[in-house]
């Protein structure tokens, strides 16, 4: 799995105009799901996220975690993540899980969030969404599981 993880100081995403979720101050998660990918790889990414030490302590120094400073998460499937560019002008996704077994994972990933005591919003899986946020910092990290077994 791999996700673009964006400190925000709130972040909406709609389909069709209409919000279907909304954060104020937290993280934005645009996750990817690669065809080799398993539920322990999104339990790792999870854990990874809710406790990256990316919110300000009060000398102003990132050294809090999610956990520790409060917050939530805005999670969006993006199957994009796993676009590869390296040949002609078009992305190939060979690479991104088929929509069947992306979403079981992409399930099984926000569950773990929300196991890890983390208010989670979503957008919807393979809908056409328009994400508004904020990025406080701005803070932006990529996450990739297959660096981490």
């Amino acid at each position: 799995m791999r996700a673009v993880v964006q400190r925000v100081s709130r972040a909406e995403v709609r389909i069709e105009g209409r919000a279907v979720g909304r954060i104020g101050q937290g993280l934005v998660v645009l996750v990817g799901i690669a065809r080799e990918d398993t539920p322990e790889a999104g339990q790792w990414l999870a854990e990874k996220i809710v406790n990256l030490r990316v919110f300000d302590d009060a000398e102003g120094r990132m050294n809090r975690s999610m956990l520790e400073a409060g917050g939530a998460v805005l999670c969006v499937s993006q199957f994009t993540l796993y676009g590869d560019c390296r040949k002609g002008r078009r992305p190939s996704y060979d690479r991104a899980a088929s929509p069947d077994a992306a979403v079981t994972l992409y399930e099984s990933f926000v569950a773990s969030l929300r196991a890890l005591g983390v208010e989670v919003e979503t957008g919807e899986f393979r809908a056409m969404m328009d994400v508004e946020l904020i990025n406080d910092g701005p803070v932006t990290l990529l996450l990739d599981s297959e660096k981490a077994f």
